[in-house]
């Protein structure tokens, strides 16, 4: 998957939904934030993350500081803005070098990786304007699958960064969950079966049994992973002990 252009694209058809919309407009999904703080939040990260790989810093910067952090007055500027950003990330990456290590959230990564990490975030909040718009939510189910992939890689490096936190764990050492997506062609891309133990999760891909599964289309089980709708309102299938499930989501990060 050609993540950068598939960035653009994803930042484009935020920036579409956004450029006709009344943006004090609340987003349910994120509570407290409107559409106006939506869009800063997805144009300032993205220049964030592009000053992070321009200077391939090892240091945590605060997005605060980020030139440009705040968009221009006018709505056409405002959505200039928001897709330069995205540019400007993949600028900085070309100029830095793809594979050059910098600084990330979960420690030192290539370059390249904040790419990948932006585009599923776009995605994400895409998702986010669409419900608070109304609107109906599409997404390429192969890139739906790589955003379930990509959180569940962030979410097993977290966990085991964290090691045996008793009552709090997401997943108790023996218990699973499987995910599967039905849309034809993805094969194992499309399957994940989370594995709990004593020092954390385990992520394998493909086929497997657990102690609960859910099934149903890749977007609307990405729509489930990151807590915008449950598997109920989605339609997905639950297998199993439904328990173990209410509290992954109760435990693993938004």
């Amino acid at each position: 998957m050609d993540f950068a252009t598939a960035l653009i694209a994803e930042n484009a058809a935020l920036a579409d939904l956004l450029r006709d919309a009344d943006l004090s407009i609340l987003v349910p999904t994120c509570p407290e934030w409107t559409l106006e703080q939506l869009m800063r939040h997805v144009g300032r990260g993205d220049r964030w993350c592009a000053r992070i790989v321009a200077e391939q810093s090892m240091d945590f910067i605060d997005p605060r500081t980020v030139d440009g952090g705040k968009p221009p007055a006018g709505r056409d500027n405002e959505i200039a803005w928001l897709q330069a950003g995205a540019q400007q990330l993949i600028d900085a990456v070309a100029a830095t070098g793809a594979q050059t290590p910098v600084w990330t959230f979960l420690g030192p990564r290539p370059a390249e990786w904040w790419i990948r990490r932006r585009l599923h975030e776009a995605l994400v909040h895409r998702a986010d304007a669409a419900i608070a718009l109304g609107v109906d939510y599409t997404v390429d189910p192969a890139l739906a699958a790589d955003a379930i992939t990509e959180w569940l890689e962030r979410v097993e490096i977290q966990a085991d960064e964290e090691g045996p936190a008793g009552g709090d764990r997401p997943l108790g050492d023996g218990q699973s969950i499987h995910l599967h997506a039905t849309d034809p062609g993805l094969g194992e891309a499309g399957e994940w079966t989370i594995l709990g133990r004593l020092d954390g999760i385990a992520v394998e891909q493909g086929h497997g049994k657990a102690t609960v599964a859910l099934r149903g289309p890749a977007r609307d089980l990405l729509l489930a992973v990151v807590r915008r709708r449950s598997a109920a309102e989605q339609g997905l299938e639950v297998f199993g002990d439904a328990g173990v499930w209410d509290t992954w989501l109760a435990r693993t990060p938004f």
